[in-house]
C-alpha cells in the first residue's frame, strides 16, 4: 500500500478541546490535551508540522468552531488534521452526532458533525484529511462520513453507541489521547514511520484492557473514504530515523525566512507609510507567501486506477518537473509547486453520463446548473464529482464510448485524446490447484481457455466485472466476442450474437455485481467479509494483470486492506493471458471547457504532467512500482512487483495494443445488452423518520435511484414504501408509489424526490410484514427473472409483531418460484442480524451493509438478476 507523505506541503492541525462546560459535567483531563498534543506534533521526530501550522481552539460557542474550520480548510494544501476532545451527544436513534462546546446544552448550541463539520471538510483544499474524534458516541460518526467526496480518514475513539470514561483521568491528558501521543511520539517497532492504520492498530492494542461504561471492550474504530492508500502521521521510530530530505529542509527554511522578513517589512512599512509608502512597498518580497497558490488540476480516473494515480500525482507535485523555475516564470521561487493535482474516480457509466450532460456538469460547477438539493439522491453528476481537466480512463474503448454519447454540437466539453501512460494486460485468474495441463499461460485463445474450464474439465465459474461499470469488464467482453479464436479484434468485424449468448452463458452472474477488478478480487480474498459465500477454488476471475498481482502479493485491493505477506500458494490465482485481447492502455485525455479564462496555462500544465507521466525516469518509475507496464517498453520494468514469482504473472506475455474500431465497441455493448435476460424488481423502501438521521436517507435514495437507471422495456420495476403514510400504525400496510411492471423511470424519480422533500412517516418500519406482502406479490409475477430490493435502516417491528409473521416469511422465502432478496441495511448493526442474513441466504440473494461501496455493490447485484441466483452451474 502506498503512503501519503505531506512533508514540505502547507499542512494544518486544528485541535478542538473543551474541558469547561456551563451546563454539562466538566472534563478536567481534557485541559492538558491540546498543549501536549501540540508538543508532539511539533517535535523534531514527528517531522510533519512546523511552528504556526498547529491551531488550538477552546470554543465556548459553535461559531468559534465554524470560524476555525473555515480558516484551516482554506489554508491547508497537504495534510489537514482535525482533532476533537470533549462531550458528544446523539439522538435516541443514534444518529446526528453533536459535538458539545462550552455553552452547549443537551439540544442547543451544539456543533453538528453532519451539518457543520463534514461540509467544511468536504470542501477543503487539502490533499488528505485525517479526523480524530474523542468523545462519547464517536463511533456514530461513521455513517454520515461515507457521504463525503474528499479523501478522508476517520479515527473514532470507540465503537458506535458507546460512551467513554475519558475526561476525569489524572493530569496529563485523557487516556485515549495519552495513548495517541505515545504512538506518534515514540513510533511503532519495526516501522520507519507511523501511518493512520498503524495508529489505529496501536490504539486498539493499548486500550484492549480497558472497558467502556457499558462493560464492553474499548475498541477504537476507523473508516476511510475516497482513498485506499495510507497517510503518514509521524516519522518517529524506535529505530534509527533517516534524516529529513534536503529539499524539504531547504523549503521549510525558505518559508520560515520569508515569513520572518515579511513580518519585519510589514512593521517598517507601517512606520514609514506617512513618509514614503511607495518606497516601502517596493521592498516587499513577491507575494505574501513563500509560494503562490498552485494551479489545481482535477484528474478523473477509474476506481481501480485511483490509488496508483494518486501516488503518481503526489510524486509529480514534489518533482523537479513541477517545482523548478521555467523560462518566463522567474517570479516563481525555486521549490514551489507550479500545479497541484486532485485525483478522484467514478464508474465508467457515470463518466459517460457526465460527458453526455456536460452542460449540466459545468453548470453545477459554476453554481448555475439545476438546483442540486433535490438532485443529489439520483443525479449521476453528483456521483461523478467535479468537472475534470484530465481524464485517464482504463482504455481507449472507454474514450470511444464517451465520445459516442456526447452531443454532436454545442457541448461545452471537448475531449483531446492523448497517448497511453501505462499498459496492463487482461488475464483470467485460474486457481493454483486447478491449472489446466494442456494450456499455456500466455497465448491461449479464448476457445482453449473456455474448454479448459468447462464442466468436462475443471468446471470453473467465470466472474467478470460489469462491462457497463468497468473498462476491464468492457475489454474482457470485447475479447470474448471478437477474439474468441485468438484473432485480432480489429479484423473480426461485427460481433456474432450467437457467440455473445454463448459467452454470457459461461459467465456466473453475466450482468455482474462487480464494478471493477479490485472489487471482484476483494470478494474472493480469504479474509473478506462474506468470503465464505464464494468458493474461491472454483472461481476464475476475469481481471487485469496488475490487480491480480496485487491480490496474490497481499496488496490492498478494492476495500480490502493490505496484508502482512503474500497469500499462500493455495489461495493464489495463476494469470492466463487470452491471445489478442487488447490490454488496458490508460490514455491521457485533456478535457477542455468552453469559457475557461485560464485555458492556456491549464493546457500547458496538463502537457507538462503528461510528459512527466510517460517518462521512464518520471511517472513511468512510479507506475512501474505500482504494477503497471511502461509505454516505452511494454514489459515489466526494474522494481515491478510483476517480477516477483509470487505475483503469478508472466512478464514475457505481451501487452496487446488497442486497435478495435469505435463502432465495434458500441456493437459489443449492444450485443452484451441483448444477451442479457429480461428482469423485474420490486424496490421496497423504508421511509420511517429514522432514515433521515445519520446521512442514511441520501444513501437510500441514491441506491433506489441507481436501480431506476437500469429500467426500460426489458427491465421493469415497482416502488413501494413502508410504513404507509395513510395507515402508519398498520404493520402490514405498504404504499404502492409506482405499480409493479412499470418501464419508465420518471414516476420513480418523482416519488424519490417527494421522499427527499420530507414524505417520511413517524412510525417504526416493520420490515418482516412489508417483505411478506412484497414476496406474495412477486411470487405471482409472470417475470422469469425477478428480485426484491429491500432498503432500510433497521427492522423496527420486533416489539409489536403479530404471531407467526417470521414463520410465514420463512416459508414464503423457501417456496418456489424463488425470489432473491437484495438488502441494503444502513443501520448501525448492518447485516449482522441473524434474520437479515437468513433472508439473504435462503432466498439466494445478498445483504449489503452501509459503506462507501454499498450503493455500487447493490447496483451491480441488481444488474445480475436472473443469473446471480443460479449458484453453481
Amino acid at each position: 500500500m502506498s503512503e501519503y507523505d505531506a512533508r514540505g506541503k502547507v499542512n494544518r492541525a486544528l485541535l478542538i478541546c473543551v474541558d469547561d462546560y456551563r451546563h454539562l459535567r466538566p472534563l478536567p483531563a481534557v485541559r492538558d490535551n491540546p498543549q501536549e498534543l501540540e508538543r508532539v506534533l511539533l517535535a523534531p521526530g514527528t517531522d510533519l508540522f512546523t511552528k504556526g501550522e498547529v491551531v488550538i481552539c477552546r470554543p465556548q460557542e459553535p461559531w468559534e468552531v465554524e470560524q476555525a474550520l473555515d480558516a484551516v480548510t482554506q489554508e491547508a494544501r497537504g495534510l489537514l488534521l482535525v482533532y476533537f476532545s470533549g462531550h458528544g451527544r446523539v439522538g435516541r436513534d443514534g444518529g446526528n452526532l453533536q459535538l458539545m462546546v462550552g455553552a452547549s446544552e443537551r439540544r442547543h448550541k451544539t456543533v453538528s458533525w453532519q451539518d457543520m463539520v463534514l461540509p467544511y471538510l468536504d470542501n477543503a483544499r487539502a490533499d488528505r484529511i485525517v479526523i480524530v474524534l474523542e468523545c462519547c458516541y464517536a463511533g456514530n460518526a461513521g455513517e454520515a462520513f461515507h457521504l463525503c467526496r474528499t479523501p478522508m480518514s476517520l479515527l473514532m475513539a470507540a465503537q458506535p453507541n458507546r460512551r467513554i470514561f475519558s475526561g476525569e483521568e489524572p493530569t496529563g491528558g485523557t487516556l485515549f489521547t495519552r495513548a495517541l501521543r505515545q504512538t506518534l511520539e515514540q513510533g511503532v517497532p519495526g516501522k520507519p514511520f507511523v501511518t493512520f492504520e498503524d495508529l489505529v492498530r496501536e490504539l486498539r492494542g493499548q486500550l484492549a484492557g480497558e472497558r467502556t461504561p457499558m462493560g464492553d471492550v474499548w475498541e477504537p474504530r476507523s473508516a476511510k473514504q475516497n482513498t485506499v492508500d495510507d497517510v503518514i502521521l509521524s516519522f518517529a521510530t524506535p529505530g534509527v530515523r533517516p534524516p529529513t530530505p534536503l529539499r524539504i529542509r531547504l523549503r521549510r527554511r525558505l518559508n520560515a525566512s520569508v515569513r520572518h522578513w515579511f513580518r519585519i517589512l510589514m512593521v517598517l512599512a507601517t512606520v514609514l507609510v506617512p513618509a514614503g509608502a511607495g518606497v516601502a512597498l517596493l521592498c516587499l518580497p513577491h507575494g505574501t507567501e513563500a509560494c503562490p497558490p498552485a494551479l489545481e488540476l482535477r484528474l478523473l480516473t477509474a476506481p481501480e486506477a485511483e490509488p496508483a494515480l494518486r501516488r503518481a500525482a503526489f510524486d509529480y507535485e514534489m518533482s523537479d518537473a513541477n517545482t523548478r523555475p521555467l523560462d518566463g516564470e522567474g517570479d516563481l521561487p525555486d521549490g514551489c509547486r507550479r500545479a497541484q493535482i486532485t485525483v478522484y474516480s467514478a464508474a465508467r457509466d457515470q463518466v459517460d453520463q457526465g460527458f453526455a450532460a456536460a452542460a449540466r456538469w459545468q453548470g453545477a460547477a459554476h453554481g448555475t446548473g439545476k438546483g442540486e438539493a433535490g438532485d443529489k439522491g439520483t443525479d449521476p453528476l453528483y456521483r461523478t464529482g467535479p468537472q475534470p481537466d484530465i481524464w485517464i480512463p482504463e482504455s481507449t474503448a472507454d474514450y470511444d464510448e464517451a465520445r459516442r454519447g456526447m452531443p454532436a454540437k454545442d457541448s461545452p466539453a471537448t475531449l483531446h485524446y492523448g497517448a497511453p501512460v501505462a499498459y496492463t494486460p487482461l488475464v483470467v485468474g485460474i486457481p493454483a490447484g486447478r491449472r489446466p495441463d494442456d494450456v499455456e499461460p500466455a497465448g491461449a485463445s479464448w476457445r482453449q481457455l473456455l474448454t479448459a474450464t468447462d464442466r468436462d474439465h475443471h468446471d470453473l465459474r467465470l466472474l467478470r466485472p460489469s462491462p457497463v461499470l468497468s473498462g476491464t469488464g468492457l475489454l474482457h467482453t470485447l475479447g470474448l466476442y471478437l477474439a474468441h479464436d485468438g484473432a485480432d479484434p480489429a479484423s473480426s468485424g461485427v460481433p456474432d450474437p450467437a457467440r455473445a449468448r454463448q459467452a454470457e452463458e459461461r459467465l456466473s452472474a453475466p450482468g455482474s455485481q462487480f464494478a471493477g477488478s479490485t472489487e471482484l478480487l476483494c470478494s474472493l480474498r480469504p479474509d473478506a467479509d462474506g468470503a465464505g459465500s464464494v468458493d474461491r477454488t472454483r472461481s476464475a476471475p476475469l481481471v487485469s494483470e496488475k490487480s491480480l498481482a496485487d491480490y496474490n502479493l497481499g496488496r490492498a485491493v478494492g476495500s480490502c486492506p493490505a496484508l502482512d505477506a503474500p497469500l499462500p500458494l493455495r489461495d493464489r490465482y495463476i494469470a492466463y493471458y487470452p491471445r489478442n485481447v487488447p490490454a488496458l492502455d490508460h490514455p491521457l485525455i485533456r478535457v477542455g471547457w468552453r469559457g475557461t479564462t485560464d485555458a492556456t496555462p491549464r493546457k500547458a500544465a496538463v502537457a507538462r504532467f503528461a510528459t512527466w507521466l510517460r517518462a521512464p525516469d518520471g511517472g513511468g518509475r512510479t507506475l512501474t512500482a505500482q504494477g503497471y507496464r511502461g509505454v516505452s517498453d511494454s514489459g515489466p520494468g526494474t522494481g515491478s512487483p510483476l517480477l516477483d514469482s509470487r505475483a503469478e504473472a508472466t512478464p514475457a506475455a505481451p501487452a496487446v495494443p488497442f486497435r478495435a474500431d469505435p463502432d465495434q465497441v458500441s456493437q459489443v455493448l449492444d450485443g452484451y445488452d441483448k444477451a442479457q435476460k429480461t428482469s423485474q424488481v420490486l424496490i421496497l423502501l423504508d421511509t420511517s423518520t429514522s432514515m433521515a438521521d445519520g446521512g442514511r436517507l441520501p444513501t437510500a435514495l441514491r441506491a433506489a435511484g441507481r436501480a431506476l437507471e437500469m429500467v426500460g422495456p426489458r427491465h421493469t420495476y415497482g416502488l413501494w414504501a413502508f410504513p404507509d403514510r395513510a395507515h402508519p400504525t398498520d404493520p402490514d400496510a405498504v404504499r404502492e408509489l409506482v405499480p409493479l411492471g412499470s418501464a419508465s423511470p420518471a414516476p420513480g424519480r418523482a416519488a424519490l424526490d417527494r421522499i427527499a422533500g420530507g414524505e417520511l412517516v413517524e412510525h417504526g418500519a416493520a420490515m418482516e410484514e412489508a417483505l411478506t406482502r412484497a414476496l406474495r406479490r412477486m411470487k405471482k409475477s409472470p417475470a422469469a427473472n425477478k428480485a426484491i430490493v429491500l432498503i432500510l435502516d433497521q427492522d423496527d417491528g420486533t416489539g409489536g409483531r403479530a404471531a407467526g409473521v417470521e414463520r410465514t416469511l420463512g416459508a414464503l422465502v423457501e417456496e418456489q418460484p424463488g425470489v432473491p432478496v437484495l438488502a441494503l441495511v444502513l443501520g448501525e448493526t448492518g447485516c449482522d442480524t441473524f434474520a437479515l442474513q437468513r433472508l439473504a441466504d435462503a432466498s439466494h440473494g445478498q445483504c449489503v451493509s452501509g459503506g462507501p461501496q454499498a450503493v455500487d455493490t447493490l447496483a451491480g447485484r441488481i444488474a445480475s438478476i436472473g443469473t446471480a441466483a443460479k449458484g453453481d452451474r
